[in-house]
């Protein structure tokens, strides 16, 4: 069963008088369960499609579905459920927020959910333990390492139980070690859990841990394989 459905899904971005076409005509299936590269060059077009997987972004043309959804029927309060609900976020630069200590920071979209003080601090604390920091349960996010931020961002995108989870360049910022450690935590959470996960990488090591890569050049799928 597809999780994701798109189909003649075009965007085109305004740079002054010029247009930039960032995705052209992309017909694309992802299953439930993947865990799916989309890879390429800066500029060529991944990150965006990642953007309107996610909602954050609209195309300017075609049909969008994500876990049963049709994006072009949906309000933005629609949206905003469906993203606080079913799909979980992993960027680059972390995005945790600094006040809260990494436990407060994994609890925070439960609490937007309105699941109990109790429920949300006992699920928090489980899934900071799976990705291995249990001994910083109560540390803000400035005294953490990058590798520790990361995966506080990790267990935040993953302790709601969203069917997908986006990944925007999530070993950018990482060494190797820890880069791989990281992987090898979401693919656990993929085989266990049967969560889709879905990134936007110019990393081999991404690449090699996914089971599917689809690569992008200038805003075309240019091939689609599959692994694993």
């Amino acid at each position: 069963m597809e999780i994701v459905e798109l189909t003649g899904v075009d965007k085109t971005y305004r740079q002054g008088a010029v247009a930039v076409h960032a995705l052209k005509d992309i017909d694309l299936t992802i299953e439930t369960g993947g865990f799916a590269a989309l890879a390429g060059p800066s500029g060529s077009g991944k990150t965006t499609l990642l953007n309107i997987i996610g909602g954050l972004d609209a195309p300017d043309r075609g049909i969008v579905r994500v876990n049963g959804a049709d994006y072009g029927t949906m309000n933005q309060s629609d949206m905003a459920e469906l993203r606080l609900q079913r799909i979980g976020f992993i960027f680059q630069a972390y995005n945790l927020i600094p006040v809260l200590s990494a436990v407060e920071n994994v609890e925070y979209v439960m609490e937007l959910q309105g699941i109990d003080k109790k429920e949300r601090r006992h699920r928090a604390m489980a899934i900071l333990d799976d990705v291995g920091l249990s001994e910083v349960y109560h540390t803000r996010p400035s005294e953490l390492s990058g590798g520790q931020q990361q995966r506080v961002a990790v267990a935040r995108a993953i302790v709601s139980n969203p069917a997908i989870v986006l990944a925007d360049e999530p070993t950018a910022n990482l060494d190797s070690k820890t880069g791989t450690g990281l992987l090898e935590i979401m693919r656990r959470m993929n085989e266990e859990k049967a969560v889709t996960f879905i990134f936007s990488t110019h990393d081999k090591m991404v690449m090699e841990h996914a089971t599917r890569l689809i690569y992008i050049r200038d805003g075309r799928i240019d091939h689609d394989t599959h692994s694993g």
